[in-house]
């Protein structure tokens, strides 16, 4: 599979490519989806299109959020993936899947994948994650994945948490 970054037993993850853009419209349309986010809907699929080919985090970074194909069936779930921030240097943890994948294991098993890529290949020495108050089910996947809770911050006007986990290599 082009653009193949990982694996795991359930899951395949990739860069995105302009095939996703439909998959990428569709999964921010539902609110529940993207109420959590901070991020407003595409207009249409253009948009959607523009966002993917102006998506640069792959050339500038080395990484960033990945396309999450189930293995069985080839369906676009959602995406996962690292995201490195200039203005904190932090990299940060994130996931989004469309709402009938929910409570399924998915998140967790690839973000975990994610945050061992992290330690692992790109030798990064913490990992973040932040979370609306409210997103419990979000909060709860960054628990199971190791993160700890460290601190309030101020997420789009709502109250936000910071999570964080250490590559124990350093």
């Amino acid at each position: 599979m082009e653009g193949l970054i990982l694996e795991t037993t359930r899951l395949l993850l990739r860069e995105f490519n302009m095939n996703d853009a439909e998959s990428f419209y569709d999964l921010n349309l539902n609110p529940n989806v993207i109420k959590y986010t901070g991020n407003l809907a595409f207009k249409d699929i253009d948009e959607a299109k523009r966002f993917l080919e102006n998506y640069s985090d792959y050339k500038e970074n080395g990484f960033g959020r990945w396309a999450v194909i189930n293995k069985s069936t080839t369906e676009f779930l959602g995406w996962c993936g690292l995201k490195y921030d200039k203005k904190s240097h932090e990299t940060d943890i994130g996931f989004r899947f469309f709402e009938n994948f929910w409570s399924q294991g998915f998140a967790t098993e690839s973000a975990k994948a994610c945050l061992n890529y992290g330690f692992e290949k790109l030798n990064l020495k913490t990992i973040i994650g932040r979370a609306m108050k409210e997103n419990q089910a979000s909060i709860k996947v960054l628990e199971k994945i190791g993160l700890h809770y460290v601190k309030d911050f101020d997420f789009d006007g709502q109250k936000g948490l910071i999570y964080k986990i250490e590559n124990t290599k350093y």
